[in-house]
């Protein structure tokens, strides 16, 4: 009985390695790739959540001056009979302090600037951000106005968003 054996191919070893580190490679390449994309549109997620925040605020400011007027006796919407934008922030108490320009339907004006130490945003104190804000105001009558809160800013790579919030408030106290 006779055993044969086979000559082993030289190299073979050496080829199979480099398909399995080529392999192992693009592999961690992938997820470098979408680890890099994922952070990148963490940023603008969170653009995003401020941007909702900041559009509710001018919403709520307006609230507040109207709940305002009332308080003092006012028309409840004094200031508001004309169609106007303004930039407001949490200290507003009067609606036509910074009047801006309502031609177009991008925010212009002032940046907002946060303020590190209390954590809030607003126009007098603070780093400024890329976020502008502008309310604009549009009577509906004399028992309604329609009000915008429109942030626009711009993130990484120079892309340019914009959030526009509506609402609208009725003269429902007697």
């Amino acid at each position: 009985m006779t055993v044969i054996f086979r000559k082993k191919e030289k190299g073979q070893i050496l080829i199979e390695s480099m398909i399995a580190i080529g392999i192992i490679t693009f592999g961690i390449m992938g997820v470098f790739t979408l680890l890099s994309q994922s952070l990148s549109l963490n940023r603008v997620v969170s653009d995003q959540f401020t941007a909702s925040f900041l559009a509710s605020e001018g919403i709520e400011v307006t609230k507040n001056l109207i709940d305002g007027n009332t308080l003092q006796g006012l028309a409840w919407n004094h200031s508001f009979t004309t169609d106007s934008c303004y930039e407001v922030d949490y200290q507003s108490v009067y609606i036509d302090v910074k009047p801006v320009d309502c031609s177009n339907s991008v925010a212009s004006g002032d940046f907002i600037k946060y303020d590190a130490p209390t954590g809030r945003y607003g126009y007098d104190a603070g780093t400024p951000t890329s976020f502008r804000r502008k309310i604009h105001i549009t009577p509906v009558g004399s028992d309604q106005i329609q009000v915008n809160s429109i942030v626009n800013w711009t993130t990484r790579g120079n892309a340019s968003f914009s959030l526009n919030l509506e609402d609208r408030f009725y003269n429902w106290r007697p």
